[in-house]
């Protein structure tokens, strides 16, 4: 079985005159992303290895949620294929994963999060929100052989906010 886990970046700042690649999380963001972490640790998940973009709101979500899991950091890599926002990269990153890794999570950006999920998954999800995590498991061996798997897990930080 194969598992991928999908967390779209917190919430980003458009203050700064800086490129699209070097935006920052707002405060929401970097509370959004701890308030995900907390139900992500409870939930725990198995990962083999971790992947971002590396755009730095991305890249400051995975630091966030990883630090929070206390997952190893020699596990964790960035992608420039993950740099995609409509989900053709993405698709193609995950199919070329190596199959000793059952389990994945990779730190990423909408459009492409949303299509992922509603393509592979097996539930319909409107748009995965920033912050939002979706967990996609997958009954083959193989990762070029994903098709359509099962929606396991979403947690969204609108759910989490009391």
């Amino acid at each position: 079985m194969k598992t991928i886990y999908l967390m779209r970046h917190g919430k980003s700042t458009w203050d700064y005159a800086v490129s699209d690649n070097d935006r920052p999380l707002k405060e929401r963001g970097i509370e959004d992303a701890h308030l995900v972490a907390e139900a992500i640790h409870g939930l725990n998940l198995k990962i083999d290895a971790s992947y971002s973009s590396p755009a730095n709101r991305a890249l400051h979500t995975a630091m966030i949620t990883l630090k929070d899991l206390s997952f190893p950091l020699h596990k964790f890599q960035i992608s420039n294929d993950l740099y995609d926002f409509s989900g053709e990269s993405v698709l193609q990153f995950i199919k070329e994963l190596n199959n000793d890794l059952n389990f994945v999570f990779i730190f990423g950006h909408n459009h492409a999060f949303t299509e992922i999920a509603n393509t592979l998954g097996s539930q319909f999800i409107e748009n995965v929100p920033t912050a939002g995590f979706v967990q996609l498991n997958f009954e083959v061996e193989n990762w070029k052989a994903i098709r359509k798997g099962i929606t396991q897990k979403i947690l969204f930080p609108k759910q989490l906010r009391s």
